[in-house]
């Protein structure tokens, strides 16, 4: 039987030196790329390379916490009753994200004074996301699940693939008991190193946001954000909406205090923050969950379901953004319409995760859909993509944290009290 793992909590000291060093770092790489864009666009490099090491580590992180959950679950009817709340969590959530963002660009109406000519944009400059568009549908999402080898999944680092193929494992190693312990113990320490090997690449976090972040506002600068600015406000205020009050309330209803988990995940959302990517900190989410007091078995299964299945950032983004195409090229859109609207985006934006860009491809694929939004459209926001992409991404992680709080509250697999002592 293996032990359960005990994850320290973060030391104090170290968790606010990395706090300050990133939230510098963002503050110098905004610096960069207003003052001196052209030297700010060749660091870019520090980012990608940053984002690069942390996602070659998250396939084993993944493969280690799961197969040991499920492993130390030992029961079939327990995975997929954990399994099932989660999705069962993710549907609703994500409904309502989706339901939000069409009320507010409603209310809001963010693109009603551009009065944009469709024929005077550019199609070539949405090639790239069209082409992958085309492949991005329901059954394709599912199939992909499913690795073409089990070294794929771990090559290309596809988290649902190397979710199923851990599952699988585990519950087959749970199955033979005694006969793989060793097997079981050496998996366990193998997830161990991948977590050590996280923190000493952690100490580079604030290199990555410097370069990630002196790149987009090099490249795309502060007019990009004064022209698109409704939008823009639409999007953050919708989004802090969210966060606050939506998962402010399931936050409360489980015992746990927001305001208090931010404080705990603080260097995770600023390194998000930075790189525009929320698979960033997945490595220090897992950790920190458990620290508080999710059960390891929880967590391992729903953080890497819910990144797949539960972006509510990115389901906001969807539908104002679609929204605004709308309005901006003076598309009229019927309540009919609108809650036709709804049940697509409930489908393609499961596939969002799926590949590089997918807010943005996914967004193609919904308008495609649709069959008389013009995609063309999409051009206006090529250039304020990559500022809402932070927000989606921060909205994400926390909603796949407060995701994993409740279904351990759920499970019983919460220690109340010892998430009341950390998070004190």
């Amino acid at each position: 039987m293996l032990l359960p793992r005990m994850v320290p909590p973060p030391s104090r000291s170290r968790s606010g030196h990395l706090y300050v060093q990133v939230l510098v770092a963002v503050g110098v790489g905004v610096a960069l790329g207003h003052f001196a864009p052209n030297f700010a666009v060749t660091l870019k490099p520090l980012g990608d390379a940053f984002i690069k090491v942390i996602k070659m580590l998250i396939a084993p992180i993944v493969f280690a916490t799961v197969v040991t959950g499920v492993a130390k679950m030992g029961d079939l009817k327990r995975v997929g009753r954990v399994g099932l709340k989660a999705v069962v969590y993710f549907e609703v959530m994500t409904t309502l994200a989706l339901g939000i963002g069409l009320v507010v660009g409603e209310l809001w109406r963010p693109g009603r004074n551009l009065h944009v000519d469709v024929s005077t944009l550019d199609v070539h400059a949405l090639d790239a996301y069209t082409a992958q568009a085309k492949h991005l549908s329901t059954v394709d999402f599912l199939l992909n699940i499913i690795p073409t080898t089990v070294g794929d999944a771990f090559a290309h680092g596809e988290i649902l693939q190397v979710l199923f193929f851990a599952l699988l494992f585990g519950l087959a190693a749970a199955a033979l008991g005694e006969r793989v312990k060793g097997l079981l113990h050496g998996v366990d320490e193998l997830g161990q190193v991948m977590f050590r090997i996280v923190g000493g690449v952690m100490r580079f976090a604030p290199l990555g946001a410097l370069g990630a972040m002196a790149f987009t506002v090099g490249k795309y600068g502060v007019s990009a954000l004064a022209g698109l600015a409704q939008l823009l406000a639409c999007f953050y205020l919708t989004a802090l909406l969210f966060v606050v009050v939506v998962l402010g309330l399931v936050c409360r209803s489980v015992g746990v205090s927001l305001w208090k988990l931010l404080r705990v995940l603080k260097d995770e959302l600023l390194v998000v923050l930075g790189t525009s990517s929320s698979e960033s900190a997945l490595p220090g989410v897992m950790q920190k969950l458990e620290s508080v007091g999710c059960a390891p078995s929880v967590v391992g299964l729903v953080i890497p379901m819910g990144y797949s299945f539960n972006l509510d950032g990115t389901s906001i983004y969807l539908t104002l953004a679609t929204l605004f195409v709308a309005q901006a090229t003076g598309t009229p859109l019927p309540l009919g319409e609108e809650l036709g609207l709804l049940g697509i985006l409930l489908l393609t934006s499961k596939g969002a995760a799926t590949v590089t860009g997918g807010g943005f491809i996914t967004l193609a694929a919904t308008l495609s859909a649709t069959g008389h939004i013009p995609v063309a459209g999409l051009t206006l926001l090529l250039g304020v993509d990559r500022f809402m992409s932070e927000v989606r991404a921060l909205v994400n992680l926390v909603g796949n944290s407060v995701a994993t709080l409740v279904v351990a509250k759920w499970e019983g697999e919460l220690d109340v009290t010892k998430a009341a002592s950390i998070l004190r």
